[in-house]
């Protein structure tokens, strides 16, 4: 992309050290534009922002630091957002601290789409892998993106997830763009950059810090619609994530679990603070207004297909599941799902629970 001229004052700013976002919409309120900030004198600056501060601003920052962010802005997927740009994210602007640049890595106008916030534990289940894939493909195919944080477990199956629907993914990430962590998603990332958006406030060349992530959870958070959190320990950051989402306004969800396993206490306890409990995708939709028909039809197969019986076998995992949440993660119609269990509960593969839900047997 092209670089605006006054593009270079806002990476400049990014570039000053212990420069917040409070200082610097101070700066503008009473000096003006960057440029402006620039071209004052010491005094001027101490009378607003630290000494420190002030000195970083008045010595300018090295231009090789600028010059690198221009050659990264030379590839056309890259491009930087700031507080200027008409298209900044306005629920982005409502937090206590927004960042007042953002390096963008893929399709922009992404960040300011809308979206629901999937986070969870980096050591989760099979069945929590699956069900945060499968409800983040629904709920891109219903119009949300989904935005997550690159972490490794639920992070990268949402991901996934929302790749697979229409509305794609966004990932906010705790290092600079020309990095990524862990090392592990690398493939995951390049996908996220050429079909969904990565964004980091982070310059470049930025190492992942533990300080980085509580950091950039504030930016998840912020961007959605509401927060889903799917397996988690009680003092996980996806507790963090969804705590953030609660003191913005938002509405959090959670998917309960086993009482046995350590991974539930964390949607447990936020469920008894007033999260609300989901069973289902369409829950999610239901409570957000996004009643949306599927972008993409649903297959209608023979119920007889032994093939698409193994599939959905495998996705009915260990957990019980209703029809319609079956028929979500396998893209079939309901009535082929139902036509496909009564064969399997014939054929003792699967059975009835109270409330229309469906076990394998193993």
């Amino acid at each position: 992309m092209g670089t605006a001229p006054d593009l270079r004052e806002w990476i400049s700013l990014s570039l000053i050290p212990g420069l917040g976002s409070a200082t610097l919409r101070k700066l503008l309120r009473e000096i003006g534009e960057p440029e402006r900030i620039f071209s004052s004198s010491y005094a001027q600056l101490a009378a607003i922002a630290s000494p420190s501060v002030a000195r970083g601003i008045a010595a300018g920052t090295q231009s090789a630091e600028i010059e690198n962010v221009i050659a990264w802005l030379g590839d056309n997927n890259n491009s930087i957002m700031t507080w200027a740009d008409a298209d900044y994210p306005p629920s982005l602007l409502q937090i206590s601290d927004p960042p007042p640049l953002l390096y963008v890595k893929g399709h922009r106008h992404l960040v300011a789409a809308a979206s629901l916030a999937i986070v969870g534990s980096r050591h989760a289940t099979p069945q929590g892998l699956r069900n945060a894939e499968s409800f983040s493909r629904f709920l891109s195919d219903r119009g949300l993106c989904i935005i997550s944080g690159l972490a490794q477990g639920i992070d990268a199956a949402a991901h996934r997830g929302g790749l697979g629907g229409a509305s794609s993914t966004l990932a906010v990430v705790g290092t600079g763009l020309d990095l990524v962590f862990p090392s592990a998603n690398r493939d995951l990332a390049r996908a996220i950059a050429e079909q969904g958006a990565l964004i980091s406030e982070f310059p470049l060349g930025t190492p992942a810090k533990a300080g980085h992530f509580p950091r950039r959870n504030r930016i998840i958070s912020g961007l959605s619609q509401g927060c889903l959190v799917v397996e988690a320990a009680p003092q996980s950051g996806s507790l963090i994530t969804a705590k953030l989402a609660v003191d913005q306004g938002k509405d959090v969800f959670a998917i309960p679990g086993s009482i046995h396993s350590p991974l539930s206490k964390g949607p447990h306890l936020l469920i008894k603070q007033g999260a609300k409990l989901v069973e289902t995708a369409q829950d999610i939709l239901e409570e957000l207004g996004f009643l949306f028909p599927p972008q993409q039809p649903a297959e209608t197969i023979s119920p007889e297909d032994d093939s698409a019986k193994d599939r959905l076998l495998a996705q009915l995992g260990d957990d019980p599941a209703d029809i319609s949440s079956l028929a979500d993660r396998c893209g079939l119609t309901a009535e082929t799902v139902c036509a496909m269990l009564l064969s399997l509960e014939l054929a003792g593969q699967v059975v009835i629970m109270p409330g229309g839900f469906y076990q394998r047997v193993f």
